[in-house]
């Protein structure tokens, strides 16, 4: 006979059977598909207008497409236009976006063509935002249409869950990225279930975002640094000093967002705001220079090229003018994201250090520093650590941010976000 101690088995709970799953691969994998499509689309169209716009119209008016004459105009032509689609396009192309974080609300569908145009101007005009808030949006708001009428039996909160890993997936050109967001969600909520078999259906969505958009547009974020072999004691020391000086750059930017943020709303009317922060974003760029416009990627890229080839001053005043460009762009009302530029503040900040001290590696200096911005920035932990090592091709930077993040961590952590409630109070 066993005899009875009064101590029960630990509960386990049961696994999802294989037959409850299958039937998730099709819609998610089609909302995959969609939301790549989408992201690739506009993204498409922007790049073209921008070629237009900072190449044969301002050669066809003789002024040169990076001169401060020609930026300070097309910035605050930006603002108006924008402003134009934020006053009179239905919905106002959406809530503030100041407000929205990758965590997107539902809207009705009548809001998605002015927040489309509204992200595809912002994109091509040299604000300093990315693409991923107002397309996350986007396709939130698509998938949760288009999926209760396909499947109205679905539960709606499944269609926003797969539209942000499908995007996140499509945006980066790997499901890993959206799996490690997801999970960082799940993690924040009560959930019912094995961990793997709650992502199956977004991480299918992040596949077929990733491989579409790899197919067709074939992202990368590798900068081709220096190559890093194995890191040393000196190394850990520098991404956790790094790391902790991007953290802290990065919330002196979080701390002004609400400040900027109702200076901007004293103005009251979106073609007031749009302009002025128009033309404010024309004075950082002529301060800057054309590599602090736009959501980054190219520029980073530029930088990345020749890390030996500018003074630490230099870095330095990159790095700060990036940063009041996306301060500033966030807060007077253009749609866009904050990974992208934040990643080029990370990525200038980092060299800067290489610059300052020749025994920074350029891989540790610019992946430690990319992680420290972001976790201010976005308060996302995994989507973090994941940019700052894919911008570095090498294992042995992965371990130098896992504990470079540590004392990063605590810098931000119960700290004011960057993005404000309705009221305008700072969310935490």
């Amino acid at each position: 006979m066993v005899q009875d101690t009064g101590q029960r088995a630990p509960s386990v709970t049961p696994a999802t059977p294989a037959r409850v799953l299958l039937p998730s691969i099709v819609p998610a994998a089609a909302v995959g598909v969609l939301c790549a499509l989408v992201l690739v689309g506009v993204s498409a169209a922007a790049e073209e207008l921008q070629k237009v716009l900072w190449g044969p119209l301002p050669d066809a008016l003789g002024i040169g497409p990076y001169s401060v004459l020609w930026m300070v105009v097309m910035l605050v032509a930006t603002g108006v236009a924008v402003g134009l689609v934020v006053w009179r396009m239905p919905g106002h192309a959406g809530p503030d976006p100041a407000t929205v974080g990758l965590d997107a609300p539902v809207l009705p569908p009548a809001v998605l063509p002015g927040l489309l145009l509204a992200t595809a101007l912002m994109l091509a005009g040299g604000p300093s935002l990315g693409p991923e808030n107002p397309i996350i949006t986007v396709n939130v708001a698509l998938a949760a249409w288009l999926g209760a009428r396909a499947l109205p039996k679905a539960p709606g909160r499944v269609w926003p869950a797969l539209a942000e890993a499908a995007t996140i997936g499509a945006l980066f050109g790997t499901p890993v990225a959206a799996a490690l967001v997801i999970s960082e969600a799940l993690a924040r909520q009560e959930t019912r279930g094995l961990l793997w078999d709650n992502v199956f259906a977004p991480l299918t969505a992040g596949a077929a975002g990733a491989l579409t958009a790899s197919l067709i547009d074939h992202p990368s974020f590798d900068l081709d640094l220096p190559s890093f072999g194995r890191p040393g004691w000196g190394d850990l020391l520098a991404a956790v000093v790094i790391a902790s000086a991007g953290a802290l750059l990065g919330m002196a930017a979080v701390r002004a967002f609400p400040y900027v943020h109702a200076a901007f709303a004293t103005l009251r009317h979106p073609m007031l705001m749009l302009p002025a922060g128009g033309l404010a974003l024309g004075g950082l760029a002529a301060l800057g220079g054309h590599l602090t416009l736009f959501k980054g990627l190219d520029e980073i890229a530029e930088l990345a090229h020749d890390p030996d080839g500018r003074s630490a001053g230099r870095y330095a005043l990159l790095a700060v003018v990036k940063l009041a460009a996306l301060l500033v762009a966030a807060s007077c009302g253009f749609r866009g994201g904050r990974i992208f530029p934040a990643v080029f503040v990370g990525t200038a900040l980092g060299l800067c250090a290489h610059a300052l001290v020749s025994g920074v590696h350029p891989s540790v200096g610019v992946s430690a520093a990319v992680l420290g911005i972001l976790l201010a920035i976005t308060r996302q932990g995994w989507i973090s650590l994941f940019v700052a090592a894919v911008l570095v091709a090498s294992p042995g930077i992965l371990a130098l941010l896992c504990v470079a993040s540590l004392p990063a961590w605590l810098l931000v952590t119960g700290r004011p976000q960057m993005q404000l409630r309705e009221d305008g109070t700072p969310v935490r």
